[in-house]
């Protein structure tokens, strides 16, 4: 497939003299060059962008909402061209890659009939209180490569139907889906509105130091977010921050174990592990251990396998750059040094002729200290711990750096909620896998995050609220 990729400001294309290549996750071959945005790119950008606020900040909530129609319907003309590109730049499925794109399709139909209207929030024989949401501005978002298009759209919708311009920069591990996306998309919005920037940690800095930038929008690690968290506050930046997860997830003794293994399974291993709230320690009761770490084992080699069998996409595919690729390979070298219990996987070596692949990997009962446990891994490899005392079990969950989402699986509800109450998280899932809702707030608690996205609650980051005070005395003959 021979492609070119542009960087997209104002509207029109722009090539750079620096381009750099992605490496196949599958194969460790470069892909297409890919322009890296320059200094005055960025420059051009903001400048392009402040020129346009004014005229689409006073557009109405219906129009910004029939923009996103638009940018679904570029989205699915396109979906079997950008499922192929972000295949091959993720190392995903075909079936993955289209999640990625299907998703992205439903955000835009879902956020154009969402939007923030003025509300009344205050009145009296006096006084009437209205309140008003107003557009920030330019917002900058920085975005992952887990999901390439899905966690860039999101910022995207987020910021149209408020009435922002954006400037997106998606990772140098995974530009290309987004960067085709947003160069078919031109003519949807007017110019200076929507646009991509490609480029590394220089181009995020500049972003978040940027005068002309008004909030910055970031998914990514703990580290790098409270840098991006320093440099925003420098012009008092508005700032969304959603960082690692961690995510514990509590297997009661009542659990429906034929249901629960598979959702699990799913909850750890669906694209590898990389999932910002993908199970990542897995607490059952001792009284159903040992069942349902077989269950798991089982299940775990049935459906996450690393080939694709014929006609029967994966759900699995290898870690998607070479730099998470050894982090996950470090961690399980070290529970092997440690000598915990490999239930399944654990090859590092040698696992296939070339590609970032490691196996799905099961341990049973690491130390509650061990590197797989305190730190998200972000990848396949996943420790299964035993408890026995429900207090003693929710204070292990509620690490003091995690609290993105969490799991609970009972058949009881009310003790499933009960649990669920008290533990650190923005977000729980009873009898269901982690994963994030569009209609629903989504934000970390402690180090998982600042602020939130997702739902009309989410819009309101996207937004100054300004409240409007009448006098009902002066209307008084």
């Amino acid at each position: 497939m021979q492609l070119q990729f542009f960087n997209i400001i104002n509207d029109e294309e722009r090539g750079s003299e620096e381009t750099h290549a992605v490496t196949d996750p599958r194969t460790e071959e470069d892909l297409w060059p890919c322009p890296v945005a320059t200094e005055a790119d960025f420059e051009d950008a903001v400048a392009a962008a402040q020129k346009a606020f004014p005229a689409w900040s006073k557009t109405t909530v219906p129009e910004r909402q029939a923009a996103l129609v638009k940018l679904a319907a570029i989205l699915e003309e396109h979906l079997e061209e950008l499922t192929d590109i972000l295949s091959k730049e993720s190392g995903k499925s075909k079936l993955m890659a289209s999640f990625d794109i299907k998703g992205s399709v439903a955000q835009c139909h879902y956020y154009s009939t969402l939007g923030l209207t003025d509300e009344l929030q205050y009145e009296d024989e006096h006084t009437r209180v209205v309140a008003t949401h107003v557009p920030l501005g330019t917002v900058g978002a920085i975005c992952p490569w887990n999901f390439p298009l899905i966690l860039s759209n999101i910022k995207v919708v987020s910021s149209l139907v408020t009435g922002n311009c954006i400037i997106v920069k998606p990772s140098p591990f995974t530009p290309y889906a987004v960067m085709r996306w947003i160069a078919l998309s031109r003519g949807v919005l007017p110019p200076g509105v929507l646009q991509v920037l490609n480029g590394g940690a220089d181009l995020g800095a500049r972003m978040t130091l940027h005068p002309g930038i008004a909030k910055i929008s970031f998914t990514g690690t703990i580290a790098t977010g409270k840098r991006v968290m320093a440099a925003c506050a420098t012009t008092l930046k508005k700032v969304t921050l959603e960082l690692a997860g961690n995510d514990a997830c509590i297997v009661l003794p009542d659990a429906d174990l034929a249901k629960t293994v598979p959702s699990v399974a799913a909850g750890g291993f669906f694209n590898a592990g990389q999932v910002c709230v993908a199970s990542k320690r897995i607490y059952v009761h001792e009284s159903v251990f040992d069942e349902f770490l077989e269950r798991l084992v089982e299940e775990v080699e049935r459906v996450y396998g690393m080939q694709e069998d014929a006609g029967v996409p994966s759900l699995f595919g290898p870690v998607s750059n070479r730099m998470q690729y050894e982090v996950v390979r470090g961690i399980i070298e070290d529970c092997k040094r440690k000598g915990y219990e490999i239930k399944t996987g654990g090859k590092t070596e040698g696992v296939v002729g070339k590609g970032f692949w490691l196996p799905a990997t099961i341990v049973s009962k690491p130390a509650e200290d061990s590197w797989l446990v305190r730190e998200e891994q972000f990848g396949p490899v996943l420790p299964i711990l035993s408890w026995s005392d429900e207090d003693d079990v929710i204070k292990r969950a509620n690490l003091a750096n995690a609290g993105l989402g969490a799991s609970v699986y009972s058949r009881d509800l009310a003790k499933a909620e009960r649990i669920a109450r008290r533990l650190e998280t923005g977000g729980v899932w009873i009898n269901q896998f982690e994963r994030p809702n569009m209609g629903a707030f989504f934000s970390g608690h402690k180090d998982s995050g600042f602020g939130g996205e997702m739902g009309k609650q989410g819009l309101l980051s996207y937004s100054y609220t300004q409240c409007l005070h009448f006098g009902k005395d002066f209307d008084k003959s």
